[in-house]
């Protein structure tokens, strides 16, 4: 490959926005919601995810490149957009994102909901009983817990929780202290729901919501006796949720974080979201408050937070509405041993969750703590969530005198309050603890038992792309490896030894693992495929992962597609790569699936002169988790295993034709659709074949 070719491969021109890549995803979740084949309340519910996510999308990507921008900061990325472009395009997406979102809410989601008996009613619909009941409840459980605050020299603009609900009142007339009329503020109360059901006696359909929003403004002039409400505007500010702890000058991370957390909700605003019927010189008030600019102000032609509907999916009892129940298998190997100890020894164990039961993993762990001849016990905890199994059964490990050893990423995003209440609990019943390593977010899932056996030891490890979380564990989808193979215990027992005594860089013997040997190994597998293309061997590369940004690894599959390497990437979120561009990138095509389960499971598949090799991580193609994170890359060995992940999560992915989406040279997606063909969805085709 010449110079200038490789120069070439640096072109801007040839890597997407990462941001821009990240926010298309938002349009592909609300079209599940656009798609009538859906059911109604899932459909629901792909509008609120829509909505968080986009809330998230501003705390974090937003809040960093304005504050890349504000501070002059031009750190561009491989496609060179400067970070105020950014936000400009960023902008214009957004506002599109919205319109969309709130359209299907008023336009379809509404009349539909409201034709299957469940109403979300407005103030100018209530009947005389229902604002008579609607009036009780305030009077009873909204007006004590209210506070109301004028604004005024005394009182000036206060604090404004992030993402809290909140109303800028108009009032006029004179108040008690003889103040002729001004502005108040009022939050809506954190202690109750959003959403207020109406009960039956009142209730104009089965089941009938009010808004507490509405509520709130129909008698917002109860709070202030003697002055007329001119006008109440909802509103909403997203601040800054992207913490910063400097781990190489504080001495103890945890305290650390704690007081970061404290001051969290009120970090640097980044977006406000106003009522559509809020006047310009009420919004230009809040912006001037919360030091924001028109740019950074999004109307609300609906409810502010539209993501709070999703409250009411499990309190309606209407499964027709709903996508079918499934359970999830449970393999016949893990039934019929007695031990599951028995059952890796015979052989590796492989689980596809959600289509297969996450139970097999907390059984071996409930074994493994209660089993007198288990003496350790390590594993990893990224995301765990409240109430889980897994951290009763590693504490009665403990109490059982075992050496168990948890390594939790306190600085996982959102997680963080949780991992820290964790990490106190297991501390208090004699577990030890370790935070990770300085600089890098321990990503890897990792479970090792240590079991003395006959007078020898022997490792069984448990390896996975996914979190150890019992709730996700049915709404993602991920692979898990069971085994009691040496080579990868060794591996993981080093890995573990590197992660809590931070020890020097180690050698392993089939495990790859960031920051150290992943990003190479990668690079050295691309490289292999090139080489087989240019002396006319079989040469093939499929993945499937969450997200593909790193730029030495999207120039370095370029230099494969230019060698005739033939490129398959399934990649659910943020893709950077531009597939089908003539002499660059003709030989790679990138598709996307977003179906009822979330897709989370990194496979990697090179074709190795038809010896293929199968890998799973925990890692996606992305600069942060090959550069700066702990992340494992396991083996599939056992060749049964490596074909059911081959056909499961590759080649039955690659044929959907009804969830998939095409990612085009210019950025954007297309859906697929059956055509002549006949309709095929990977995740339907799992259900399918695991629940029959």
């Amino acid at each position: 490959m010449n110079r200038e070719v490789q120069q070439n491969l640096k072109d801007p021109a040839l890597h997407l926005n990462r941001e821009l890549a990240q926010l298309e995803f938002n349009f592909r979740v609300l079209a599940q919601a656009e798609d009538a084949s859906v059911p109604l309340l899932e459909r629901m519910r792909y509008l609120c995810i829509s909505c968080t996510n986009l809330d998230e999308f501003f705390e974090v990507r937003v809040a960093v490149l304005r504050q890349q921008s504000a501070l002059g900061e031009l750190r561009p990325g491989p496609d060179a957009t400067p970070p105020s472009e950014v936000l400009a395009r960023i902008r214009e997406r957004a506002l599109t994102l919205v319109k969309a979102q709130y359209d299907f809410w008023n336009t379809i989601l509404l009349p539909e909901l409201e034709r299957e008996g469940v109403r979300f009613s407005k103030r100018d619909t209530w009947t005389v009983k229902q604002k008579r009941w609607l009036q009780g409840y305030f009077r009873n459980e909204i007006l004590p817990v209210l506070s109301p605050l004028g604004l005024d020299p005394a009182h000036p603009f206060p604090r404004i929780l992030n993402k809290s609900l909140n109303l800028a009142v108009v009032l006029k007339g004179r108040d008690a202290f003889g103040r002729e009329g001004h502005m108040a503020l009022v939050r809506a109360p954190r202690s109750l729901p959003r959403l207020i059901r109406l009960p039956a006696e009142v209730a104009e359909s089965a089941y009938d919501f009010v808004f507490l929003s509405s509520i709130l403004h129909e008698f917002m002039d109860e709070l202030f006796p003697g002055m007329q409400v001119k006008g109440s505007y909802q509103f909403r500010v997203t601040r800054n949720s992207e913490l910063f702890v400097d781990e190489e000058e504080v001495e103890n991370i945890a305290l650390a974080l704690r007081d970061e957390l404290r001051g969290r909700g009120y970090a640097k605003p980044v977006r406000l979201e106003v009522a559509d019927n809020c006047p310009k010189g009420i919004s230009d008030m809040l912006m001037q408050n919360f030091e924001l600019t028109e740019p950074e102000v999004y109307r609300c032609e609906g409810p502010v937070n539209v993501s709070r509907v999703n409250a009411v999916y499990d309190q309606l009892d209407r499964p027709d509405l709903k996508f079918p129940l499934f359970l999830p298998r449970v393999l016949p190997a893990v039934i019929e041993e007695q031990s599951l100890f028995e059952a890796i020894r015979e052989r590796d164990i492989l689980l596809h969750h959600p289509f297969e039961s996450f139970g097999p993993v907390i059984e071996l762990v409930r074994e493994a703590s209660v089993d007198p001849d288990v003496l350790a016990i390590k594993q990893t905890l990224y995301r765990v969530g409240n109430d889980s199994p897994l951290v009763d059964h590693l504490i009665e490990a403990a109490r059982q005198g075992k050496d168990v050893t948890v390594v939790i990423e306190l600085l996982a995003r959102f997680d963080e309050e949780a991992n820290l209440r964790l990490a106190n609990r297991l501390q208090e019943a004699g577990v030890q603890v370790v935070y990770g390593v300085v600089g890098y977010k321990t990503h890897a899932k990792m479970l090792l038992i240590v079991r003395r056996e006959q007078g020898v030891l022997r490792r069984y490890a448990h390896l996975s792309t996914g979190n150890y979380h019992q709730i996700t564990s049915r709404l993602y989808t991920d692979f898990g490896l069971m085994t009691s193979n040496p080579d990868i215990g060794e591996d993981a027992h080093l890995l573990f030894l590197q992660l809590s005594g931070l020890g020097p860089i180690i050698k392993l013997k089939c495990l790859l693992h960031s920051p150290f040997t992943l990003h190479k190994g990668l690079m050295e597998k691309i490289e292999r495929e090139i080489e087989h293309a240019r002396a006319g061997k079989p040469a093939r590369i499929i993945a499937k992962m969450n997200a593909l940004n790193e730029g030495s690894v999207v120039e370095m599959l370029y230099r494969a597609s230019q060698a005739g390497v033939q490129i398959d990437l399934i990649i659910r979120g943020a893709c950077t790569l531009r597939p089908g561009l003539p002499g660059v990138s003709e030989n790679i095509r990138v598709r996307s699936i977003v179906g009822r389960f979330l897709e989370h499971s990194r496979v990697y598949w090179f074709q190795n002169d038809d010896t293929p090799e199968v890998y799973c991580s925990s890692a996606d193609w992305m600069e942060r988790n090959l550069l700066r994170r702990i992340e494992t890359c396991f083996p599939i060995r056992d060749p049964d295993l490596a074909k059911r992940v081959y056909d499961e999560s590759l080649a039955n992915y690659l044929a959907d034709n009804t969830l998939a989406w095409r990612l085009e040279p210019d950025g954007s997606y297309t859906r697929l659709a059956p055509g002549d063909h006949p309709p095929h969805s990977a995740q339907q085709t799992l259900l399918t074949q695991f629940t029959q």
